[in-house]
């Protein structure tokens, strides 16, 4: 028996078969969403485990009914964060990335016909309407899951929003299903996260085989965008977006885009202070120094995007910025920087006294209790987890930004390491660089991932998040989406470039404070044009242009902020090093996109930066 009868919906004979069994589940309200994700009538508290062949009941998580929401918990460490190798492709249409058959020496089509026999004997599934992208016109979506995993539904339906059982549309005819099967981990893939791309004419499957959202729901629906942008010829870019209103009551749009981990979520936060009111500016790494300045009338934030932007041509109109509007409907909010109370008071409190209940991830609470955001599960004794995060629909924020804006600044970030001269590293970005649109560009191709990276599982230094910073989602080919990039700059050349590190400036520890200074800047200077001299090159071209200095509310920053090498832990022995390792990395990525199928302009700006290239070359290439 269904909650609505399933002939209501467009959809193909393998799907109907899958749902011609069990007891079909369309969710008719949030409320509803919440209360499946405690299966059992009245529970309080859930596991939410599978029989596996060969292993018996293993349990994946475990789901606490709290006064504010839902605390869910993996059982492994490993589930707590996104696999970078989660994503395969099973199709044969144009990828670069890996596909099924080559990593596992085998078709996909047995998995899949196991997949629906496995859906077809659980005694009830959910089956979540949606629209990928937008709630009016974005890509008709479903998500088929088994009932017990209740939470990872309501999880997306925050994230990306969902139709109501009683008004789905008659005829209603998905092009993209989410398949959710979390057993076959075990039973397939060796205990590893695993999603499936299977790109077929007219609809876009995705077989998601763990119950982490990160790789399953949330970068799923991504990669389900980009194969359609990669079709049409647009793209939705990794970025948060966020409108300020300086004290002076002047709007500037920021959007900022950058690997995991490169403060999308954090240029849309409010800037942390200490217990007195000040702000610190950094901490010094080798003389343990303190740097402070006060900051008071800070501008008002007005939330446009968290992780997902869609650069649609029909929002472009005649607009020479760039134009964007959210892709989601919820954020997926990593709070691991809330280490104690009163770090971040607004979300705290939201948090804490929401409207409705929140879905939260990797935090510990008892089944009765209010989860707060600081209580990190443990990974192991004394290391708490790094990547706890909550579910927050974006109506839940105040000020959001629903309607598309126009960007002033394309930042990108990079979460950098600590340099000094006797151990260089890449960490010489300066608080703020002005980049040319041409190296805007190259930055977007290379994206690196960063240091020590809380998000995902990864190795220890430099690795490349790839075009866009988006390739870990994308199915298709990297020159296709270098070409999209790069033709959305050419299109939106109204629109100007920055560069913001975030963890470290040399030697100082800084964390995100650097780049809700220069958030803080960029907006009440109002534009990032310059007169002739008040922009210098960089000692590293690939940092393009440096600030010769910079003052926020009357105070100066440290020289060294601006420009690493004038640090006197730094030097130009220890920058040049550091350069020098940032430089090799470049040229490494960039190989790949150097293809006959890349656009010429792309392949003159990279034959530019192999011939190493000066700042103003850049800038005469593609000019503002």
């Amino acid at each position: 028996m269904s909650s609505i009868d399933v002939s209501v919906l467009s959809i193909p004979e393998e799907l109907a078969d899958v749902l011609s069994k069990p007891t079909v589940i369309f969710p008719e309200s949030r409320a509803h969403l919440f209360e499946l994700a405690f299966f059992e009538p009245g529970s309080d508290f859930v596991e939410v485990a599978y029989d596996v062949a060969g292993q018996g009941r293993v349990v994946e998580a475990t789901v606490a009914r709290c006064k504010n929401g839902a605390a869910v918990n993996y059982v492994e460490p490993y589930m707590r964060r996104r696999d970078p190798e989660a994503m395969i492709i099973a199709d044969g249409r144009p990828t670069d990335k890996k596909r099924y058959r080559d990593r596992f020496n085998d078709d996909f089509e047995p998995v899949r016909k196991e997949t629906f026999e496995w859906l077809k004997e659980q005694e009830s599934l959910i089956v979540l309407p949606f629209r990928s992208g937008d709630k009016h016109a974005g890509c008709p979506t479903l998500m088929v899951a088994p009932a017990n995993a209740g939470f990872f539904v309501a999880g997306l339906a925050d994230l990306q929003g969902f139709i109501p059982a009683a008004e789905i549309p008659k005829g209603f005819k998905p092009e993209a299903v989410i398949y959710l099967a979390p057993p076959f981990r075990h039973t397939h893939f060796g205990g590893k996260q695993l999603v499936v791309h299977n790109r077929l004419l007219g609809m876009h499957e995705l077989f998601s085989y763990n119950l982490y959202p990160g790789p399953s729901a949330k970068k799923g629906v991504y990669g389900i965008l980009l194969n359609i942008g990669e079709q049409e010829g647009w793209t939705t870019l990794h970025s948060s977006a966020v409108r300020l209103i300086t004290p002076y009551d002047n709007e500037f749009v920021i959007m900022h885009e950058g690997a995991s981990g490169g403060g999308k979520s954090e240029m849309t936060q409010a800037m942390h202070r200490e217990e007195d009111g000040r702000i610190l500016l950094g901490e010094n790494t080798v003389t343990g120094d303190h740097l402070h300045l006060e900051l008071f009338d800070t501008c008002e934030l007005h939330p446009v995007t968290d992780d997902m932007a869609l650069a649609h041509p029909s929002l472009q109109a005649d607009s020479r910025r760039l134009v964007v509007e959210d892709a989601e409907f919820g954020w997926f909010l990593r709070v691991d920087h809330l280490t104690e109370y009163g770090t971040e008071p607004i979300l705290e409190k939201l948090c804490i006294n929401p409207p409705e209940p929140l879905i939260f991830l990797n935090i510990d609470a008892q089944p009765g209790s209010t989860i707060l955001l600081w209580e990190h599960i443990m990974d192991e004794p004394g290391k708490p987890c790094p990547n706890p995060r909550v579910i927050m629909p974006r109506s839940f924020i105040r000020n959001t930004v629903n309607e598309p804006v126009k960007v002033d600044v394309r930042s990108f970030g990079v979460r950098t390491p600590p340099c000094t001269k006797q151990t260089p590293n890449y960490g010489i970005v300066g608080m703020l660089h002005v980049l040319p649109p041409a190296l805007a560009w190259l930055w977007r191709l290379v994206a690196p991932r960063g240091h020590s990276n809380p998000s995902i599982v990864s190795v220890e230094g430099l690795t490349s998040e790839g075009v866009g910073s988006y390739w870990p989602f994308a199915t298709g080919t990297r020159v296709r989406h270098a070409n999209l990039l790069l033709e959305l700059i050419e299109s939106t050349i109204g629109t100007r470039y920055a560069l913001i590190p975030n963890q470290y400036i040399g030697a100082y520890k800084v964390g995100f404070i650097g780049e809700w200074l220069a958030r803080e800047w960029m907006a009440r200077r109002g534009s990032l044009k310059f007169r002739p001299g008040q922009l210098q090159p960089s000692r590293c071209p690939l940092l393009g242009y440096s600030l010769p200095s910079l003052r926020v509310n009357g105070q100066e920053m440290p020289k060294g902020y601006l420009c690493v090498h004038e640090q006197p832990e730094v030097g130009i022995e220890g920058y040049d090093a550091g350069a020098g390792i940032l430089t090799e990395f470049f040229l490494k990525e960039l190989d790949q996109f150097d293809t006959d199928d890349l656009i010429p302009l792309g392949r003159k700006i990279i034959g530019m930066c192999r011939d190493g290239a000066t700042v103003d070359e850049y800038m005469d290439v593609l000019p503002q």
